[in-house]
Order: C-alpha cells, then structure tokens, then sequence
C-alpha cells in the first residue's frame, strides 16, 4: 500500500527542516572544538557567542533533529507495517505545533536571548518565548501517538491472531517512552520556568528543575535510540542479504526499553546536593540494567550478520566477517548502520562507568562526557537519522540517491571522526579538563595564568576529530543536495515506495511481549517507585529559590523591567 501523498509530503517536510537547522548544529559543533583547543580565543565567532553556538548545537543537533525523525519515520513505519491511512489532519497538527515551536526556539537561540543550553538549567534564564517554544514542540511531538493508536486498535479487530509487526512495536515503544519522559519536563517548564522567565514568580526550585528535566534527559537517550534499533532489526539483516536471527529478541528489547528507561536520571545528579544517596545508588543499579537489551541486540544484531554472511558464501570461524557489504554503493545504507553499531559498543562501555558512583566522580562535568554523549547519540543515532532520511526522502521523491560511493563514505569518515574526537576528549577528561567551557580563553591561551599546556594534546586531538566529522557531514549534504536535484527514476516511479523490511529466521511468539499494557504499567510504578522520595525530600528539604542570571553576567536579570 502506497502512503497518502499529504502524508508523504508532510514526511518530506518533518526531514528536511530538522537537516536544514542541522547545518547549522554541525557547524557550531565545529566551532566548538576550535573555542576547546584555543585555536579560537575569544568570547565569539562570526557574531555567535560560545555559549549561543554551545546552545544551537546541542537543540537543534539532540533534540529538534530527533525528534522530528522520529515522527516522520514513525508514521511511514505504522502506515507501511498496519496497511492503513493515518489521520492527515493529526499529522498536519503535529507538524505545525512542531515547527512553530522549532522556529520560536531556534530564533531565541541566534537572537542571543536564550543561551542556556540544551539541559536550559536555572538559574541560566532564556527570554519566555524560548520555553513557550519548547512546549510546543513537545505538544506537538506527543500527536502522532494519539493518531496511531485507533489505526492500531482497527488492525487488532481485524487481525486479532497475528502479532503486532515488529517495526510498530519498535514505534509505539518509542512514542510511549517519550510520552513517560516529557510529562515532567513539560511540568518544568510551564509551571516553573516559563512564569519564572515572565516576572510571574521570583525564583524557582533548582533542585526540583534538574532533577524534572534528568526525568527527560536520560530517558531521552532511548527516544533517540529506539527508531534506530527498529532500523537495526527491520532493515540492517535485509541489507546484508539475511534475516533477522530472533524476532522475539526485538521485540522484548523494546518492551524493555519501556520499562527502564525512566526510572534513571538521577546517575546524571550523582554529584547533586539535597538527593539521598540511597535514591541515587537505586537507580545506578537501574542504569546498569539498562544494558542489558543492548547487549541483547548487539547478540541479535551479530547473529542476524553471521547468518547473512554464511548465506553469501562466508566460512570459518571468523572469516565470515568478509562476506559482509562494506563497501557496495548499491547497498549504501548498510555502513550507516553497521558503522553505527561499532562506534555504540565503544559508547555502551564508557556509559558503564558514568553509571557507577564512584567512577562518575573522577569523569563527572569533565570533557569525558561529552566523549560519551558523543558516541551515542553521535554514533548509531546520528547515523541512523542521516541514513534514514536520505533513504526516506529518495525512496518518496522516486529519485536515485546520486554517488552512491560518496553516501557509502560518509559513515566511515563520520566513524574515524568520532572515534578521534572521543579518545581526545577522554583523554581529556581524564586530565581534568572541563567540559562547557570556553578553554581558548584561559586554559588554552598561553598568556593566561590558568595556561594548562597538558591539555594541548587531548584538545587538538578533540579538534582534528570534529573537524573530520564537519567533513562527513560536508560529504552527505553533497549526496544530498545532488540526489534532490535528480530527475526522478522512472523505473522507481512505476512502484510504490515501500521501506526495506527483513523477515525473521526464528518467528518466535512469545505471550509475553504481546502486549503493551503490562510493560507501560509496570514502568509507571517503576517511576514512582523510584522518584517519590528524592522529589519528596527536595520539595520538603525547603530549598531557597534562584533568581534568573545570564551567562555573560553575576547579576541576577530584573524581570520585573526586563523581559529581553
């Protein structure tokens, strides 16, 4: 079944923009390496303040970009999968909340009145409309659920002896997990930050904002995750010529992700005053578990490889490895994932130690974080999304994806890209080295006092890496501007477009990841479990309240006079 044009237009749409903010994300992400070596010394570049372009790169990058696939690929996913039309009017909703809410935000940000990056912590305070902007865009983010969900329950009635298909339930565990950790950001910022950004009140919680927005911001790491994972099990065993080795592996990796991805945030607050240890050392041990369906899927992932390769002519204990299609530009999208893949293993093992307490203090606000943060969400996410997309916006616009050599590169200069930016800024972070910090002007500038020439290393390293990412990232939007400029295949207009999708080789049915209801329910009282005391003791513990400050000023902002 062919998806409604409206619908495919406003796909096209969902991808687009995000990218086309995205050059602007990668951009300051290279400026960023030049402030952390020193190459740049001064507080601005080219009219963008450091903390402006710190704030645009991780927005737009982490959550605009996300997001906005996450919807667009999640409808063409429950279209595709469930044979049936989804409600155009949900989707145009969505897309207009979402955009409206992007523009307001992304003008805040180059406007210089909302520097307050992407966690946008108080006592930092943004100009109103920035956080009005930012509940718009989550309102407009949680439709698409509450559009599939009667498509869902009609294909039940109809087809009530078959399971789910695998690729929806990899969608509705995403949009749940969202809808869990949205619900007490969006609390954060209606009813604290954006009255307090008004004049309304004359301070606010600080404690309780952190800990809300760690509510969202862990549990935001498997929203960006999870459309890649449905990538990794409904696509990547295809592409390589195989199947995918368990069907049941997936799908209880997504109910999984359901329940733990929540109750976890405080390992991000390891280091916070007011929160029982005893909160904190529960969900550590929750963080951990979390690595348990990963570790299930990189099993899955490499059985599902194996077979594939065997299937090719792969022998041996490990010459199987061989037969896989690295570098076949008619199978470009296949290093996208695999790439991916490699560079998250390296991601899953450092976020093992930002998990345990004790661990955590010698990394904790260092550059080690970022070197993290990056070979997650810069690794099989930011991959999936490029690759996705490109995929996504060819496959609809019946055009050929131009260069396919030059698309099959780009996700291995992104790899050794990342991998030398990461061991830099480890390397880095190890040292002491901080992180959010404009290091040109003072630890990297020779004629400071605080000059720390032990540093020089790991930050150049760190700037050589992200340089080599901003080239991949050069490298795809040629790919890209080329293939839109194509003129349409008409072999490829004779059919409709469908996704990829890989059939499994063990069809298990299992009663027990059949339904959604169990899983939600659990993680709910997971949640509560595990947040009610150390929301309890904050709230009781009597914190003062903060007044708003800028990131350029010690005097706190007069909102009474002032709104800008």
């Amino acid at each position: 079944m062919e998806l409604q044009k409206n619908l495919q237009r406003i796909i096209l749409i969902e991808l687009l923009v995000p990218l086309s903010l995205f050059i602007f994300g990668a951009y300051h992400g290279v400026m960023q390496v030049m402030y952390q070596s020193g190459v740049i010394r001064a507080t601005s570049f080219a009219g963008i303040d450091y903390y402006e372009g710190l704030t645009a790169h991780g927005v737009i990058n982490a959550i605009v970009l996300t997001t906005f696939f996450a919807v667009a690929f999640g409808s063409m996913v429950v279209s595709q999968e469930l044979k049936s039309r989804v409600s155009i009017a949900g989707a145009i909703l969505s897309l207009t909340l979402m955009l409206l809410g992007a523009v307001m935000t992304a003008a805040m940000i180059f406007l210089g009145k909302a520097s307050v990056l992407y966690t946008f912590y108080p006592p930092l305070m943004a100009h109103p409309l920035f956080y009005l902007g930012l509940v718009l865009f989550i309102v407009g983010s949680w439709v698409p659920l509450f559009t599939w969900i009667p498509v869902y329950m009609r294909w039940r009635k109809v087809n009530s002896g078959r399971k789910t298909p695998l690729g929806v339930v990899g969608i509705f565990a995403t949009f749940i997990v969202w809808q869990l950790a949205t619900l007490p950001v969006a609390f954060e910022v209606l009813v604290q930050l954006l009255p307090w950004s008004l004049g309304w009140t004359s301070g606010v919680n600080v404690m309780l904002s952190r800990t809300l927005f760690w509510f969202f911001g862990h549990p935001l790491v498997y929203f960006w995750l999870l459309p890649t994972y449905v990538l990794y099990y409904t696509m990547l065993p295809k592409l390589a010529g195989g199947k995918l080795f368990s069907d049941f592996a997936g799908r209880f990796t997504f109910m999984a992700l359901i329940l733990l991805s929540c109750p976890l945030g405080l390992h991000h607050q390891f280091a916070d005053p007011g929160i029982s240890t005893t909160s904190k050392g529960i969900q550590g041990v929750l963080t951990l578990m979390v690595a348990i369906p990963s570790m299930l899927t990189a099993f899955t992932l490499a059985a599902s490889l194996e077979l594939a390769a065997r299937q090719r002519g792969g022998k041996g204990l490990f010459g199987w490895w061989k037969k896989l299609p690295y570098f076949d530009p008619k199978v470009w999208l296949f290093p996208y994932l695999f790439c991916g893949l490699v560079i998250f293993l390296f991601g899953g093992i450092t976020g093992i130690i930002n998990a345990s307490y004790s661990m955590n203090n010698v990394v904790h606000n260092t550059a080690w974080v970022p070197a993290h943060f990056h070979l997650t969400v810069g690794g099989p996410v930011f991959l999936g999304i490029l690759g996705g997309s490109l995929l996504i916006i060819t496959g609809l616009l019946k055009k050929p994806v131009v260069s396919g050599t030059m698309a099959m590169i780009v996700p291995y200069v992104w790899m050794v890209g990342t991998f030398v930016f990461s061991t830099g800024f480890f390397l880095g972070g190890l040292r002491g080295e901080p992180r959010r910090t404009n290091l040109g002007l003072t630890y990297m500038n020779p004629v400071s006092p605080s000059y720390r020439p032990d540093w020089w290393f790991a930050t150049h390293m760190g700037m050589v890496g992200g340089c080599i990412m901003g080239l991949a990232v050069l490298l795809y939007f040629i790919v890209l501007v080329r293939s839109l400029a194509a003129a349409p295949d008409s072999a490829l207009s004779q059919v409709p477009y469908l996704l990829p999708t890989s059939e499994p080789y063990h069809d298990e049915d299992i009663a027990a990841v059949r339904n959604f209801t169990p899983w939600v329910i659990a993680a709910i009282l997971l949640c509560v479990a595990s947040y009610y005391a150390p929301v309890r003791d904050i709230v009781k513990n009597g914190i003062r309240t903060a007044p708003g400050f800028r990131p350029n000023s010690p005097v706190a902002v007069d909102t009474t006079h002032s709104k800008s």
